[in-house]
């Protein structure tokens, strides 16, 4: 079975695994936006210390920006707000690789061809062009980055970092904990590289806390250096360090993601297990206690593998999704806090920050890029009814249905008994089915591939048949959920039959005490006269005793 080229291409698409489709409209700042310029929007960040700012970048690689604009935050050569998006023209035609907020806020950009470029608040040197004026418009950082290609920003509250193509880490701007990594506290007013620790090493990430710094390392080693006085370096102590120091205690690990909260990290290791260290205010480190950790923790143990970790310099608010697209929070969530990792509804965790985190920022450059890969379950969902991967046919009412035997084998007792007592390689792989309908198979077969079912309350009732007859019993109680909130007075005792028919006691009971409560109309209904006169008599004394023709 493992063997199966089907299932083995679903373990590799599992392998691939990316983020869903995402949705700016979840920011209630995109409601400034129309219908036909919401369509434009490729990727998009909401920033600023109310998330009153937003900048987009558009299919054709237009930027515009729009929102409270303080501190100049938006670029746009004045300090004024703005309801209406503006465009920014210093791209010309370049996409944007990168982009992370200040606090300020002070925003970085990174373009795919490697240049630097940074506005807003610069009262620290934080945009790395050598002084404190605030940067009105956009512009490039080139000191000390000469030759260099820069292919990752991350801003703490007032410093910033940038990751180069070459793997080099370079540091500027406030410095009062040690977060740029000179070896002082001054502060750096261009960009300047990081080295100590770091030194021959080759980066692949960066994170920053408000006052902190992380870098990870092409081998899965993790360093920190900044402010430390709640753990958030997971050195072990709570003392400043002012060059990096490697957190020893993910030793023997290889980290693939590490992202910073204000004042806690997450670091996800390449076999999906999650560590998380820091200030623990809120529960944001998801230990289900509020106690700060000085070194890296395990959480989520009990959860199936994780896939992404996601948290912000401005929040304390953690987020995470598993290999099969569940996606927990946890820490300050609209004001409570929450200390355990919280399975939630949404489809990624960019949504988790909209809905949920204070401010209601993103976490990362959001894209509405279509992904090229789906996740297990999107994946078995279209693969439903797909004669160009199927295996095996079924023919219902004269119309097939194609499925896969490995999948009916994991999904169904049923298929796996019937394919070990019964099916030989040589077997024609088409089954006929006489006893149900095509739409109550059909819908039987997708069950086993979608964990859901779409059908009428009236062809819900063949459905429950087949439910109990394969003893799928999860089915049979979705069948019952359909038919309860399908029935009508015009149908509900032919419910009631089946009901009793199948043997489904909760669902006789709740299709019984709807037909006692609309008992006139239901006697004028064609169904009801039709019923065979056993099940008649013995309806109509269950409703005596129950008092349904008294005066």
């Amino acid at each position: 079975l493992l063997a199966s080229p089907f299932i083995t291409s679903f373990y590799s698409q599992l392998a691939l695994l990316l983020s869903s489709v995402m949705d700016v409209s979840k920011w209630s700042l995109f409601y400034l936006l129309s219908a036909q310029e919401l369509a434009t929007v490729r990727q998009a960040c909401v920033f600023g210390t109310t998330a009153n700012e937003a900048i987009y970048i558009t299919h054709g690689n237009e930027v515009f920006v729009f929102g409270l604009n303080c501190s100049s935050c938006l670029g746009t050569g004045d300090g004024l707000s703005t309801v209406m998006p503006k465009k920014l023209d210093f791209l010309r035609g370049k996409k944007v690789a990168s982009l992370s907020y200040g606090s300020g806020p002070h925003v970085l950009l990174a373009t795919d061809d490697g240049q630097l470029f940074a506005w807003g608040h610069n009262g620290y040197s934080q945009l790395g062009n050598g002084s404190t004026n605030p940067g009105l418009s956009p512009v490039l950082i080139t000191a000390n980055l000469q030759n260099k290609k820069v292919k990752e920003v991350s801003c703490g509250s007032h410093h910033s970092m940038a990751l180069t193509l070459d793997g080099e880490v370079f540091a500027w701007g406030y410095n009062n904990c040690g977060q740029i990594g000179s070896g002082s506290t001054a502060n750096q007013p261009y960009p300047r590289k990081v080295t100590g620790c770091l030194q021959g090493k080759n980066a692949s990430g960066i994170t920053c806390g408000q006052t902190s710094s992380m870098a990870l390392v092409d081998n899965g080693e993790v360093y920190g250096w900044g402010y430390n006085g709640n753990g958030q370096l997971g050195i072990g102590n709570n003392g400043n360090q002012l060059t990096p120091c490697r957190v020893a205690a993910l030793q023997g690990m290889c980290i693939q993601q590490i992202v910073s909260g204000y004042g806690h990290c997450l670091a996800l290791t390449d076999k999906g297990l999650l560590y998380a260290w820091g200030a623990n205010t809120y529960g944001q480190l998801g230990t289900g206690t509020k106690s700060n950790h000085l070194s890296p923790v395990h959480i989520m143990a009990d959860k199936e593998r994780v896939v992404e970790v996601a948290a912000c310099h401005s929040t304390h608010t953690s987020a995470a999704k598993t290999q099969s697209g569940q996606v927990f929070m946890w820490g300050q969530c609209r004001g409570q806090s929450i200390v355990l990792p919280h399975l939630t509804h949404l489809t990624n965790t960019d949504d988790v920050f909209a809905c949920f985190a204070t401010p209601s920022v993103m976490w990362r450059l959001m894209s509405m890029e279509q992904d090229d890969f789906l996740t297990v379950a999107e994946a078995l969902r279209k693969e439903f009814d797909s004669p160009e991967t199927a295996d095996l046919k079924f023919s219902v009412d004269g119309k097939y249905i194609h499925v896969h035997k490995a999948v009916l084998k994991i999904r169904c007792e049923h298929f796996r008994s019937m394919f070990r007592s019964q099916w030989t390689e040589d077997q024609q792989e088409v089954i006929e089915i006489g006893q149900f309908s095509y739409p109550v198979y059909r819908s039987f077969l997708q069950f086993l591939y979608t964990d859901t079912v779409d059908l009428s309350p009236e062809d819900a009732i063949g459905l429950l048949d087949l439910a109990t007859s394969y003893c799928e019993n999860r089915l049979k109680r979705l069948c019952q959920q359909i038919i309860k909130r399908g029935i009508t007075v015009e149908n509900a005792f032919t419910l009631l039959s089946a009901a009793i028919r199948y043997d489904a006691e909760d669902l006789e009971e709740f299709c019984f005490r709807f037909c006692i409560n609309h008992l006139t109309r239901v006697t004028q209904t064609e169904a009801f006269w039709q019923v065979d006169g056993a099940m008649l008599k013995e309806f109509i004394s269950k409703a005596s005793r129950c008092g349904a023709f008294k005066n």
